[in-house]
């Protein structure tokens, strides 16, 4: 089988890949464009949009959208027992994905319309797939996930009717409520998989010891204990934040629902036994991606109540818990799915560090002195352009090659 017949084989290569590749050529041009800015000189994107526009979208509805496609046509056929996408649909769908990234790159070129119609086809087309997957076994918290991508398309369509300058548009309220949305994502999907990851490795771990625990008591001393409560109404909030900050309600509203959300994502996953699998990259990196999601709900809760940068707390999220969380959900699917041990490359243990930190330096350049905003932001693109090059530089192999003979 050639590399380009195994890309389009299973849907976590073509998705994983794609959205690995964008996240670096999409976070690379942002950063050329900041730079260019901060020397005082002028760069335009073919784009004839805000920049911050063109940015914004194409890391949610691009990269975010690539690696929400990548995991979903992996585990729901796990979920369900339902026969996965196939290469005839993986082709029609990453041509979709990549005629979306056009539409945005030559707007102003194409036609307004074609070009949001490009943009919107994506996303409609998984949801459907995922749908028909989804009836072999349609439990309500597998739906729930559905609803939740619908909802992301709901709130591009706001960006794009905004562009397009037709009724119901509101360009930032739908890039925000997007960025949430995804979140919202994270809060139900982590919350499955790091628990029970975790779980996993400790009573391995406990077995070689010779000590395993009993596997059918779920509250085993030291293995990570779910707390119902807390994990509904981080569900809940997470949720309730996607929607009022796509239909942009008042502010008390989404800074009620985000300080909620962290709170409860907080308490959730100090329950989870975190600090047992600090030696083990590819598990400690799910743990710090979910605390990044609850950090950053609560900076967000506090700026909307006009505490802190609003701007600041949103790039957290999206840097530290979007980023992270997807590059800990590529990393291992693919060293799984490929017969691989699931031991993080250094490359992509280093690429761990790597995008918490440049979370960090983004938020300190929103609320920072004014002199350090250039500086810090561009510093923080470059570490993010690092990581997810260093991810492709350890994957890219494993992604478009075969499985090593056992």
């Amino acid at each position: 089988m050639t590399a380009l017949k195994r890309l389009f084989s299973e849907g976590f290569r073509l998705f994983f890949l794609l959205s690995a590749v964008w996240g670096t050529v999409a976070m690379l041009v942002w950063g050329l464009w900041l730079a260019v800015h901060a020397f005082g000189g002028m760069m335009e994107l073919p784009a004839d949009l805000v920049p911050q526009w063109w940015h914004g979208h194409e890391m949610i509805f691009g990269f975010g959208a690539a690696a929400t496609a990548g995991f979903l046509l992996t585990a729901v056929p796990n979920w369900t027992g339902a026969a996965p996408a196939g290469p005839r649909f993986l082709i029609l769908a990453g041509g979709l994905w990549l005629a979306g990234r056009i539409g945005m790159w030559l707007w102003g070129a194409l036609p307004a319309p074609l070009a949001a119609g490009l943009a919107l086809a994506f996303l409609p087309v998984l949801t459907g797939r995922i749908w028909l997957m989804l009836r072999a076994a349609p439990k309500p918290a597998n739906l729930l996930v559905l609803g939740v991508v619908a909802l992301i398309w709901g709130a591009q369509l706001r960006v794009l009717l905004d562009l397009l300058g037709w009724p119901m548009g509101d360009a930032v309220a739908g890039l925000h409520g997007a960025l949430a949305t995804l979140i919202a994502l994270i809060v139900i999907i982590g919350g499955r998989i790091t628990p029970a990851f975790t779980r996993n490795a400790l009573a391995r771990r406990a077995m070689l010891a010779g000590a395993a625990p009993d596997l059918g008591k779920p509250r085993a001393p030291g293995l990570p204990v779910s707390f119902a409560p807390a994990d509904r109404l981080a569900i809940g909030a997470a949720i309730a934040a996607a929607l009022a900050i796509t239909l942009g309600l008042p502010d008390p509203v989404i800074g009620t629902a985000e300080l909620t959300l962290g709170a409860a994502q907080l308490i959730r996953i100090a329950r989870w036994q975190g600090w047992a699998v600090r030696g083990e990259p590819i598990l400690a990196v799910l743990h710090a991606a979910m605390a990044l999601v609850g950090f950053g709900a609560l900076l967000q809760g506090l700026a909307a109540f006009g505490i802190g940068s609003q701007i600041g707390a949103l790039h957290f999220s999206a840097i530290g818990g979007i980023g992270t969380m997807v590059s800990a959900v590529i990393s291992r699917a693919t060293l799984g799915h490929t017969g691989r041990p699931l031991v993080a490359p250094f490359p992509v243990a280093l690429a761990y560090a790597l995008i918490p930190l440049a979370a960090l330096l983004r938020w300190a350049a929103a609320v920072g002195p004014l002199a350090l905003y250039y500086p810090g932001t561009i510093l923080a693109a470059t570490l993010w352009t690092l990581a997810f090059m260093l991810i492709l530089i350890a994957l890219a192999p494993l992604l478009l090659g075969p499985r090593p003979h056992s």
